[in-house]
C-alpha cells in the first residue's frame, strides 16, 4: 500500500520534527480535509485530526490541543471568523492557519488582525499550496542550528 509520501512524489522536502507536530484541519467539505489530510501526511504530520464546522473545531482543540489549525474561512454553522475568535478565547496561543479560496486582503487581514498567523490560497496548485503549508508549519519549529 502506498504512502502518502508515495502519494506525493517530488514533494518539497519538509523538516523532519514536523512529524511531533499535530494538527486539526476545520473544513466543511470533507474532500478538502482529504486533500488537506494528504499534504500534512507527506509533510511528515503523524497526529491529524478533522472537523467539519467551527463548533466541533472548538470541541476537538478543548480535548487535543493540536499544534496548529487549518481553518476554513467561509463554513455554515460557525464561520471562521468566529471560530478562530472562540479558539484564540480558549488559548491565546492557538496557532491558527486560515485557508481560503478567496484572494481578498481585506479578509486576510481580518484573520491576521483575529490572531491567524499565516493564510494559504488552497486553491492555488498542490506543490504552492504544499510549500505555503511546509513553510507555515515549520515556522511552528524551533530555528534549526548551524
Amino acid at each position: 500500500m502506498p504512502s502518502s509520501q508515495d502519494s506525493f512524489a517530488g514533494s518539497p522536502a519538509a523538516r523532519p520534527e514536523l512529524a511531533e507536530l499535530s494538527a486539526l484541519i476545520v473544513d466543511d467539505e470533507a474532500h478538502v480535509r482529504m486533500y488537506l489530510r494528504l499534504l500534512l501526511g507527506a509533510a511528515g504530520l503523524k497526529t491529524i485530526r478533522e472537523a467539519a464546522n467551527g463548533v466541533e473545531a472548538c470541541e476537538r482543540y478543548q480535548e487535543e490541543r493540536p499544534d496548529v489549525v487549518l481553518l476554513d474561512v467561509n463554513m455554515p454553522r460557525c464561520a471562521g471568523a468566529v471560530t478562530i475568535d472562540r479558539l484564540k478565547a480558549l488559548d491565546p496561543d492557538a496557532a491558527v492557519i486560515m485557508m481560503t479560496s478567496l484572494n481578498d486582503m481585506t479578509v486576510v487581514n481580518d484573520f491576521a488582525r483575529r490572531g491567524a498567523y499565516a493564510y494559504i490560497l488552497k486553491h492555488l496548485p498542490k506543490p504552492r499550496v504544499q510549500q505555503m503549508l511546509i513553510e507555515a508549519l515549520e515556522q511552528l519549529l524551533p530555528p534549526e542550528e548551524a
